[in-house]
């Protein structure tokens, strides 16, 4: 199958392009939360039943700097600690409705902003392009599975 010689640079420069709409969109919107914080809730909210120390693994930092994020999450009313209820050493990371709400208008923002750029290409160009991240996706899924220890990665 023959690839156009400057793809990867393409997929490279489009992929920085969307970081930089979806920051945009959330640097806009005045949150009272860091970067950081914003993707422990992310990370909180994909997997249910998180602890501090396997999001300390999953953000790659040391299990103390992940509690004293979990400690300002918790102090400003987005995150509670509560014990599970099988095992009652083992604490569990949950968001509360007030960080449910934020990462709802956070992805509605973000949504938004692609959207408005989505607006701006032809139908046709939007219709290759959905076709085409699809098939990146599936590619990119299969890769990830393929690697040993791959990292856990979200937004």
């Amino acid at each position: 199958m023959e690839r156009a010689p400057n793809l990867a640079a393409a997929v490279e420069a489009a992929a920085e392009a969307l970081v930089g709409v979806l920051d945009a969109a959330v640097s806009r919107q005045n949150l009272t939360v860091s970067p950081t914080q914003l993707r422990v809730l992310a990370l909180v909210a994909g997997r249910p039943g998180l602890n501090v120390n396997r999001l300390a693994v999953l953000l790659d930092v040391v299990p103390s700097s992940a509690s004293r994020l979990c400690d300002r999450l918790e102090a400003t009313g987005l995150l509670r600690r509560v014990a599970d209820p099988r095992d009652r050493r083992e604490v569990r990371l949950v968001l509360t409705t007030a960080a449910e709400d934020l990462l709802r208008e956070v992805k509605e923002r973000r949504y938004r902003a692609v959207q408005v750029v989505l607006d701006r290409m032809p139908g046709r160009v939007q219709h290759e392009l959905l076709g085409a991240l699809v098939a990146f996706g599936q590619a990119a899924v299969a890769e990830v599975a393929d690697a040993p220890d791959a990292p856990a990665r979200s937004a």
